[in-house]
């Protein structure tokens, strides 16, 4: 296991390289060329010029999260051809500098949901938070108006302006895609970039569904077991395998992690680690890593980590915003700081337990 900090770039991200490197046994980090556009092939020059910056403050670049797919991919329009050969031709930019990993979501419309990105808690600090009650009362057409009044003036991830200006268009556009459709057109997505994949041995992640159920009617394939093993055996190759993030499968609590974790050994190459708390169904917010301050066990699932002997990235995702920190929502320093210090004592005592 090789623990990693998401890192937007420095000129996105208020945490510093100087700083992810303090973290003790924080290895690298996971990054993106954040300006570009879903459907933009990435130039071999931008993507060396990102993974010299990391490595000259001492980290590895350890996997991209994420190069984004164009709507026309997942919506299956006879443009997703040339949409798919841009991306190949990122793969193979990003499998000549020596990137092997990439996460990547095929979730319509929106990327993740929330209804709140600064819910206060007792102790003062601020969680995201997701109550189906308050995203009923929204009008979907403007839910990034929802999410960029509270942003704080960042761009978050998955909710750029420039495409969530056409959002009215796209809830047009899938219109006719239900969960089967938006299904088969991940798997010619992915049949189509395998041979690339195979060819630089990049490893693509697919990134769980955020909330783990249907958000405004729009389809959701990657958010339970049964449909994730589908994914896995309709391309049943190395290559296709997933990120296991925690915290969005937690969203439901039909879903046993730690069992997920074990089924899916061999195929998960990336891993998101943070803990929710389920308040009602359709209601929980985000809690610290701690297992006793969420609904999640986080021993048991880094023990499941372990028991499928994960060699991959794993990261400490969404944190609370404490100590007066302003940073992007969920993506501030010192609790996911505090989270990896924790996941890592988890891990050593795992280990050393099993050596006994």
């Amino acid at each position: 296991m090789k623990m990693t900090l998401r890192w937007f770039g420095s000129k996105h991200d208020t945490v510093t390289l100087g700083q992810i490197r303090q973290i003790p046994g924080c290895v690298g980090v996971i990054t993106t060329l954040y300006d570009t556009k879903p459907g933009e092939v990435w130039s071999r020059g931008a993507i060396r010029a990102m993974k010299e910056e990391i490595e000259a403050a001492g980290l590895a670049l350890s996997g991209i999260e994420s190069v984004n797919i164009h709507d026309d991919i997942k919506i299956g329009l006879p443009t997703r051809e040339q949409y798919i050969a841009n991306y190949i031709e990122t793969l193979e930019n990003l499998g000549k500098e020596g990137i092997d990993l990439v996460c990547y979501n095929f979730m319509p419309v929106f990327d993740w949901t929330r209804s709140d990105l600064a819910k206060e808690r007792p102790d003062g600090s601020t969680v995201l938070s997701y109550d189906q009650e308050l995203i009923d009362k929204i009008d979907p057409a403007k839910m990034f108006e929802e999410m960029d009044a509270n942003s704080g003036g960042f761009v978050l991830p998955g909710w750029e302006p420039d495409r969530l200006a056409r959002i009215k268009e796209l809830f047009e556009m899938y219109k006719g895609v239900d969960a089967e459709k938006l299904f088969q057109n991940l798997v010619y997505f992915l049949k189509a970039i395998m041979p690339t994949c195979k060819k630089y041995g990049i490893k693509m992640a697919i990134h769980m569904d955020d909330p783990a159920w249907s958000v405004f009617g729009l389809p959701r394939i990657v958010n339970h077991k049964e449909n994730i093993q589908r994914i896995l055996d309709a391309v049943p190759v190395m290559n296709n395998g997933l990120t296991l993030c925690t915290g969005s499968l937690g969203s439901s609590p039909h879903n046993d992690i730690p069992d997920m974790i074990r089924s899916f050994k061999g195929r998960i190459h990336f891993g998101h680690v943070r803990n929710v708390i389920h308040l009602a169904p359709g209601k929980f917010d985000e809690a610290a890593h701690l297992s006793s301050d969420g609904s999640l066990d986080m021993f048991e699932i880094m023990k499941a980590f372990y028991d499928i002997g994960m060699t991959g990235p794993i990261r400490p995702d969404h944190g609370r915003m404490i100590w007066g920190e302003k940073a992007m929502p969920g993506y501030g320093l010192y609790d996911r700081a505090l989270g990896a210090t924790y996941l890592m004592g988890l891990w050593e005592a795992i280990e050393k337990s099993a050596k006994e």
